[in-house]
């Protein structure tokens, strides 16, 4: 079963993101900062990065740009309503990353997770 790394500072969202993957049959460990998802990251391997970009202690961006070091095949998804700070050919975002523009329907992120996960 494909296991999702999710890094998400508001509460409520991420409570509700883990709830909607974890109903869709994903595993899901949660995290409320970068920082701390970098250093589960660094414990065990996931098949998916789902992050948030502005987050305290290590934005999603430069989560995502060390979750590739670690594991170059690691998928990595942005749910921000930044996307074009993601989607800048500047940012050090990776560059098969998908981005997922807030506010989205639940449904919506199970489908683009699915595809992600079946790529």
């Amino acid at each position: 079963m494909p296991k999702i790394l999710l890094a998400e500072d508001d509460n409520d969202m991420r409570k509700f993101l883990v709830r909607a993957l974890e109903n869709a049959g994903y595993e899901v460990t949660s995290y409320d900062n970068g920082l701390s998802a970098y250093n589960r990251l660094c414990e065990e391997p996931f098949t998916l990065l789902l992050t948030d970009i502005v987050m305290p202690e290590m934005d999603g961006i430069e989560l995502a740009r060390r979750a590739t070091e670690l594991d170059p095949d690691i998928k990595v998804m942005f749910i921000t309503g930044f996307a074009a700070v993601a989607l800048n050919p500047d940012s050090d975002a990776p560059k098969n990353a998908k981005v997922l523009s807030k506010p989205f329907h639940l449904r919506d992120l199970v489908t683009q997770v699915e595809r992600m996960l079946a790529a």
